[in-house]
C-alpha cells in the first residue's frame, strides 16, 4: 500500500467495508475547534479522532506535550473506533496533513500498514464539492491487535548520543524562527538541539496543499540528508507531531527507515542539563 490517496479516488471508495477514516483536525490555540469543525460537517463514515484524547497520553512533568499512548492503550481506543486486523485506515485534516500524518505514523508504530493520507486533505475535498454529512458512525468493536514496533521511536539520550555523530542526522520540523531561537510561542526554552538541521515540514507541499511529487521531494531531502542514509535520520519537532508529516514525506519520496523523536523540542527543552543551541545551522 502506498502513503497517500487522492480525494477523487477515496470519494469513489467510500462504500468499502474496510475503510475506516479518521478526521484529526484540530488547532494547538484552540484544542475544541477541530471536533467542532467535524460536527459542521465531514466525509460520510468518517469518526472524529483527538491529537490530544486519542492521539497523545496525558503529559507529564518530564515528558513533551504530546506523550504517545502505550501500544495497549492505542490499541484499546482503535477497537473502540471499530478498527478491526484488516482495516484500511484513513486519516485526514484541514489541507497540511500535521495530524493526519501523526495517525498515519502511529498505526505504523502499531505494525499497521494498510494506513493512508488523504492528500491535501478536507480543503480539496470542499473544492471539488465531494459530499459532506454530519453523521457520527456507529462501529461494533473492532479486532485489531497490535503489533508495536518500537525501533520506530528514539528517546532523549539516543538522540543525545546521535547529535554530535556525524555519520546520523537529526531532522527539526519546526519552522525556521522557532529553530533558530528568535521566537518561541509554546515551550520554555527557545532554540535547537546541537546539530540538528532545520527542514520545516510545509516545505514538502505545493501551494494546493498536497504532497510535491516523489522526484521533488528525494531532491528536497537529498539536500538536508547530505548524503546521510535516510535509516540513519531522526525527525523531531515541537511535540512529536509535525516530525511525523516529514516521515511520511520521506516515505512518500521513498527514503524509508527513519526514526522518530516523540519528546521532541517540548521535551528535550524540559530538562535544563541537555544542551540548546541558537541561531542558523551552519
Amino acid at each position: 500500500m502506498g502513503t497517500l490517496i487522492q480525494a477523487e479516488e477515496l470519494a469513489r471508495r467510500l462504500d468499502e467495508p474496510a475503510l475506516r477514516i479518521f478526521d484529526c483536525r484540530f488547532d494547538l490555540a484552540r484544542p475544541g475547534a477541530g471536533r467542532e469543525a467535524y460536527g459542521s460537517g465531514h466525509i460520510p463514515g468518517a469518526a472524529y479522532a483527538d491529537l490530544n484524547r486519542d492521539l497523545s497520553a496525558p503529559p507529564t512533568a518530564t515528558s513533551g506535550r504530546h506523550p504517545l499512548p502505550t501500544p495497549a492503550a492505542f490499541e484499546s481506543r482503535l477497537r473502540a473506533f471499530g478498527v478491526n486486523r484488516h482495516s484500511i485506515v484513513v486519516a485526514c485534516d484541514d489541507g497540511n496533513a500535521m495530524v493526519a500524518a501523526r495517525l498515519w505514523w502511529m498505526m505504523r508504530w502499531l505494525g499497521h500498514d494498510e494506513v493512508l493520507v488523504l492528500d491535501g486533505g478536507l480543503r480539496r475535498w470542499a473544492e471539488l464539492g465531494l459530499p459532506t454529512d454530519r453523521m457520527v458512525p456507529a462501529r461494533e468493536p473492532g479486532d485489531f491487535v497490535a503489533h508495536p514496533r518500537p525501533g520506530l521511536a528514539v528517546d532523549a539520550s539516543r538522540v543525545l548520543a546521535e547529535s554530535g555523530n556525524r555519520s546520523a542526522r537529526l531532522l527539526d520540523a519546526r519552522a525556521p524562527e522557532r529553530y533558530r531561537g528568535e521566537v518561541e510561542p509554546i515551550d520554555a526554552v527557545a532554540g535547537h538541539v546541537p546539530g540538528a538541521v532545520n527542514q520545516p515540514f510545509t516545505a514538502s507541499l505545493g501551494a494546493d496543499g498536497r504532497f510535491l511529487p516523489r522526484e521533488e521531494l528525494r531532491a528536497l531531502f537529498a539536500g538536508a540528508l547530505g548524503g546521510i542514509a535516510p535509516d540513519r535520520t531522526i525527525a523531531m519537532c515541537g511535540s512529536g507531531v509535525t516530525a511525523c508529516h516529514l516521515l511520511l514525506a520521506m516515505e512518500h519520496a521513498g527514503l524509508t527507515g527513519a526514526k522518530l523523536y516523540p519528546g521532541s523540542w517540548s521535551e528535550w527543552s524540559r530538562d535544563p542539563c541537555r544542551p540548546v543551541e541558537r541561531g542558523p545551522q551552519p
